[in-house]
């Protein structure tokens, strides 16, 4: 089983991933993204879901033209895991 972040872990977010938000009402993180057009936009989500297969874990999101939002909780652990930093910093790392 998946264990929910710790409140260590829970403080060090801000941190760890300074362009990611909690989301309100959810045990969740979020971040916005915008790119120069749709194919930016839809090339940026094909190397996501790589990077998704990968960790073996999906996120849930949306893309609306150069808009891609992405939101991470981890469902078998109820909440936010070490699984979605982990991912959340990968998805970072492509950002440059």
């Amino acid at each position: 089983m998946v264990e929910k972040l710790d409140d260590a872990a829970r403080a060090a977010l801000p941190r760890t991933l300074p362009q990611w938000r909690m989301v309100e009402g959810r045990d969740a993180i979020r971040r916005d993204f915008r790119f120069a057009d749709f194919s930016a936009a839809w090339g940026f989500m094909a190397r996501v879901a790589l990077l998704a297969e990968k960790h073996d874990h999906h996120p849930e999101w949306s893309n609306v033209w150069n808009r891609v939002e992405i939101l991470l909780t981890t469902h078998d652990a109820g909440g936010l895991s070490a699984r979605d930093v982990a991912l959340a910093q990968a998805i970072d790392a492509l950002q440059g």
